[in-house]
């Protein structure tokens, strides 16, 4: 039986902890404290650790971790210190029991990766910063192109994928998406839904693919009303990068 659970890090970071009967695994720690403590309580077994790419927030607590116990750290070919096995597109390995394909997703950084399981049925992806709930990463080494082609990348995998995402940043990332298409019933309704969620201190996530289709700007670049309130805002010609562009841009000064 899996079974993922969020570790708070810094103000809104999640560190995803994984477990099977053969032990856990953490994703992206950028805080170790809490992780070291349930390792000296037993209450995890901690086999390995996957790493999206090199930002401190995910990386930070990694050297910790690595002085508790030996790990076997799977991650982006970029002089990350302790990654000891370097992994890329359409690599395979298996941890705990479960069965690990890598995706490369630059456009957040150059060397960001994401991990997917098919889990006997219920597929998990773990993308760090690149899909958020509503929302995506903003651009920093890579090009809106790159971002644009592995959100695209994604959404490719099946609907029902669960998708665990590095950040709590669900609601600011639909009060964007409620901005660019504020007529969206359906869409209000989910912000409050998970307005709610969070004032109790639950998490948002994961979320799914199928609701990122639906709900997420950024995977809505043909959308009628989305293209019409670029097109009030932007002098831009009618292509869907150009839309997912301005659409990037716009959601990095609101």
């Amino acid at each position: 039986m899996l079974k993922v659970e969020p570790i708070n890090a810094y103000e809104d970071n999640y560190i995803w902890l994984v477990s099977t009967n053969e032990g856990s695994i953490v994703i992206d720690p950028g805080e170790s404290k809490e992780i070291i403590k349930q390792m000296d309580n037993n209450l995890i077994d901690l086999k390995g650790i996957l790493i999206t790419h090199h930002h401190f927030d995910h990386t930070n607590g990694l050297s910790d971790l690595l002085n508790k116990r030996n790990l076997e750290v799977f991650g982006p070919q970029n002089n990350i210190d302790g990654i000891n096995n370097v992994v890329k597109e359409f690599d395979k390995f298996s941890i705990i029991g479960i069965n690990f394909e890598v995706i490369e997703i630059p456009g957040h950084t150059l060397d960001h990766l994401a991990f997917y399981s098919f889990n006997d049925g219920n597929p998990i992806l773990f993308c760090g910063d690149t899909l958020f709930a509503g929302g995506c990463g903003r651009v920093f080494e890579g090009t809106y192109k790159q971002m644009f082609q592995s959100l695209k990348k994604i959404t490719k995998y099946p609907r029902e994928t669960k998708v665990y995402c590095g950040h709590e940043y669900t609601l600011a990332n639909l009060k964007f998406a409620l901005e660019v298409d504020s007529n969206n019933e359906e869409l209000k309704n989910e912000y409050l839904k998970l307005e709610d969620v969070i004032s109790k201190n639950i998490p948002s996530l994961p979320t799914t693919i199928k609701k990122e289709l639906k709900f997420n700007p950024f995977l809505r670049c043909n959308d009628i009303a989305i293209k019409n309130k670029i097109f009030e805002k932007f002098n831009i010609i009618n292509n869907e990068l150009e839309i997912f562009t301005a659409l990037r841009k716009w959601k990095d000064d609101f």
